[in-house]
């Protein structure tokens, strides 16, 4: 269990640490080395980026939503299929949700005993640099801060400076030193990159990163350094690892919408489905069919605004997810999924019918309406999760329900930290459907993946005694008001 491993990380958001992890990871790769991405947090869009870099999935490693046991589990099941790792943190290295930054970079590098470089914007600094890495240093004495990135060099001097001031101060080396690169291939949107699968040139994306690293970066002594990490304590394998369920006739098909409108997916829920015996099946929205053939569905976020035209045009697609969730179909959806269940989709100044599962519309805001962890209290019945179950996850989104008479939605949802739908409640059902702002992750939420698949398999076993379901009518009333 040697586990070879490095974690980037920086004293803020937004000092290139996913530019020059994909460099990194880029590079090695080309070098023939089998390097395995993991993301800190519950970020999508890094996390996918990492993964076209490495050619190799990125999982992430969040102690909130799945505690610091289970993060060290996951790591080291999935790190022993790679000749090394590479971690990239959130934030800055000591940034959490409390004082004490007990969910922080910092916090999992000392779970995972992690050699860690420190990314540093120097914009308009020099000698300063040094001041910040020593606090670093100082502040938390047990990491193994091993080498400092410098990034936004000004020029050689402005390096020259910067590079001695930090040797002779904090007495570790400098591993790179990146120039201030008048443009990016790297656009952003909101408070990230756009995501990979918008990008409109992704191989010329990750090659800048590649050759910004292997022009600037000092990889072998990078490289050296993963393998002075030390052996992690052996484990025993959790539950939520054990082998998936044999196929069989009775194992229910459960639909996956992946497109440019619905990317966000962790790779560990998908595999969840499969290992409680589910078959998926990958959909488009924006331009595929709805099969007839599901017995589940499984809508994850995105940005189907940016889509909004392609989802309205395919009608068809909408029609037919609309007549099965009539039927019954259980569906699960997360924040672009609940958005695309509404009835319109408001986006810079027009209106794009959607599904209508629900009669409640959404609007794109230029502000966060929810960004970051929620804890969230199920108080009222609903197709998956029990009342009284508390569930932990995150959220960021733009959209807003509107609605003639808020109180009217009545959410499933107590939010107990976070805003959700309306800043106390968030998870709207009808019938077998279940939407909600929050993400969940498997390995935080463990029983949700049976739990859809269970009812997945209702569905089918009606279905082949030609009955409907009747599932959930909790919200009746809407009936209605919802065109048949």
């Amino acid at each position: 269990m040697g586990l070879p491993r490095i974690m980037m990380t920086s004293l803020r958001g937004g000092s290139g640490k996913t530019v020059l992890s994909m460099g990194v990871l880029a590079a090695w790769k080309s070098r023939g080395h089998k390097v395995l991405p993991f993301k800190k947090g519950p970020d999508y869009i890094d996390a996918g980026w990492l993964a076209v870099a490495a050619g190799q999935p990125c999982f992430n490693l969040d102690p909130f939503l799945m505690g610091k046991a289970r993060v060290l589990h996951s790591f080291q099941y999935r790190a022993q299929y790679g000749e090394l790792s590479l971690i990239e943190g959130n934030r800055g290295l000591f940034d959490g949700i409390n004082p004490q930054g007990t969910y922080s970079t910092a916090e999992l590098a000392k779970v995972l005993k992690a050699p860690l470089l420190l990314i540093v914007d120097c914009t308009k600094t020099t000698r300063t640099v040094a001041a910040m890495v020593l606090g670093c240093r100082q502040f938390d004495p047990r990491l193994d801060l091993s080498g400092v990135i410098l990034n936004h060099i000004a020029g050689s001097r402005h390096e020259k400076v910067i590079r001695k001031a930090v040797e002779e101060y904090c007495g570790l080396p400098i591993l790179g030193a990146i120039p201030r690169m008048p443009s990016s291939l790297f656009p952003e949107r909101h408070l990230g990159l756009l995501p990979f699968q918008e990008h409109p040139e992704v191989e010329k994306a990750v090659q800048s990163a590649q050759k910004l690293a292997e022009s600037y970066l000092d990889l072998d002594r990078l490289l050296a350094l993963a393998y002075t990490a030390p052996v992690l304590k052996s484990y025993t394998s959790p539950k939520v690892f054990h082998k998936k369920t044999r196929s069989s006739l009775i194992n229910p098909s459960i639909g996956i919408i992946q497109d440019r409108a619905f990317q966000f997916y962790y790779p560990e829920n998908l595999e969840a489905l499969e290992r409680a015996g589910a078959k998926l099946v990958i959909l488009n929205a924006l331009e595929g069919e709805f099969p007839a053939s599901l017995d589940g569905l499984y809508v994850g976020g995105g940005f189907p605004e940016t889509q909004a035209l392609s989802l309205a045009k395919n009608d068809t697609f909408r029609s037919a997810l609309r007549e099965a969730i009539e039927d019954g179909l259980p569906v699960y959806a997360e924040c672009g999924g609940l958005m695309y269940l509404g009835k319109n989709l408001f986006y810079q100044g027009e209106a794009f019918p959607m599904v209508g599962a629900f009669p409640v519309d959404f609007v794109l805001e230029k502000k966060p309406q929810g960004h970051g962890y929620t804890q969230i209290r199920v108080r009222e019945e609903n197709p998956f999760f029990p009342v009284g179950k508390i569930l932990k996850g995150h959220e960021f989104h733009y959209s807003r329900i509107i609605t003639e008479d808020l109180s009217e939605i009545s959410p499933v949802f107590k939010m107990l930290k976070g805003f959700g739908i309306d800043g106390t409640g968030d998870g709207l059902v009808y019938k077998n459907v279940l939407a909600t702002y929050t993400h969940l992750h498997a390995l935080g939420t463990p029983e949700w993946a049976p739990a859809l698949v269970e009812k997945a398999k209702k569905y089918k076993h009606c279905s082949h005694q030609g009955e409907l379901l009747s599932g959930e009518t909790r919200l009746s009333r809407w009936s209605s008001a919802i065109p048949q």
